[in-house]
């Protein structure tokens, strides 16, 4: 079957002036004041537009743009007086499907790109310039990873552990921080306060400083004592869900296959109607629900 994918926006990159592109709305006053609109104001004066605007050719005029994506962009770019700028050239008019999702960058992704800028030449200070925040951040977020196992990293990739996390994951040895990275993983849960209760409930063995304090405010040594066996009896749960979990998902997919066959035959279908209605209307429902179908997809 030879079907030709149909092209969004036309194969040229077009420079435009401004003055012929037409905003679909205003900027609202107080997005101004954003972090994110003076860094978008700070990479367009360091390093000009990396974006282009999306735009689509107005029906009845002539050399008339609407803007399609770039709003923001687009703001900027007139408030910095730039007259013409470069533009995709959409071929409908349909703003709906740009930037629709929007994927936020993880610490650890932050972390690499910062890394693979300072080795491509782009000193830290450019980089805080061009993001408009204090230098000091940028090599925060550069040694985020310093004294962090690899497998820990690999575990963490793309989860919104926060900085905070990981100042905690130091205080271990490399296999309590394979160990907590589990924990998070499996809960979901990658705050500041669940990783320091984590390192609460570590035995002093696992730290790196052994004469560390572990103690959390508010709690006595006995509670502390406590919160330690049940932490330990937790990740031992978790884990023992998460070996049997994936089995319980193939088995239960393979059932309900079975069961919706069974449903297609109509004679089986007559028999249960007559004999057991109560049953046949929970089989139905358990065949019809979606349930499984969303548990494959996060797999």
């Amino acid at each position: 079957m030879n079907t030709k994918v149909q092209l969004a926006c036309e194969t040229v990159v077009r420079e435009i002036p401004l003055s012929d592109i037409l905003p679909m709305r205003k900027i609202a006053k107080n997005a101004k004041n954003t972090v994110k609109y003076r860094q978008i104001v700070m990479s367009i004066k360091r390093i000009g537009l990396i974006e282009p605007l999306v735009v689509h050719r107005e029906k009845g005029s002539r050399g008339q743009f609407m803007l399609l994506d770039g709003n923001v962009r687009y703001d900027v770019l007139m408030e910095l007086k730039i007259e013409s700028v470069k533009c995709l050239v959409a071929l409908d008019d349909e703003a709906y499907t740009y930037n629709h999702k929007v994927n936020r960058l993880s610490s650890i992704q932050e972390h690499f790109m910062i890394m693979k800028a300072v080795k491509s030449g782009v000193s830290e200070s450019q980089i805080a310039d061009v993001l408009d925040i204090d230098v000091a951040l940028i090599r925060k977020k550069r040694d985020l990873l310093v004294g962090i196992c690899p497998e820990a990293v690999e575990l963490l990739k793309g989860r919104k552990a926060t900085n905070a996390t990981f100042v905690q994951m130091r205080k271990v040895i490399p296999m309590r921080q394979i160990e907590m990275a589990e924990l998070m993983c499996a809960t979901n849960n990658f705050s500041d306060s669940y990783s320091k209760c984590l390192i609460a409930a570590t035995s002093a063995e696992l730290l790196v400083d052994k004469d560390s304090s572990r103690e959390v405010d508010g709690l006595s040594s006995i509670d502390m004592a406590r919160m330690e066996r049940e932490m330990d009896a937790l990740a031992k749960d978790f884990k023992q869900i998460d070996e049997v979990h994936g089995k319980n998902v193939l088995n239960l997919v393979i059932a309900v296959g079975y069961l919706k066959s069974l449903l297609d035959n109509a004679r089986v279908v007559r028999y249960l109607a007559s004999a057991y209605p109560e049953i046949l209307t929970e089989l139905q429902k358990v065949a019809e629900s979606r349930m499984l179908e969303g548990t494959k997809e996060t797999e």
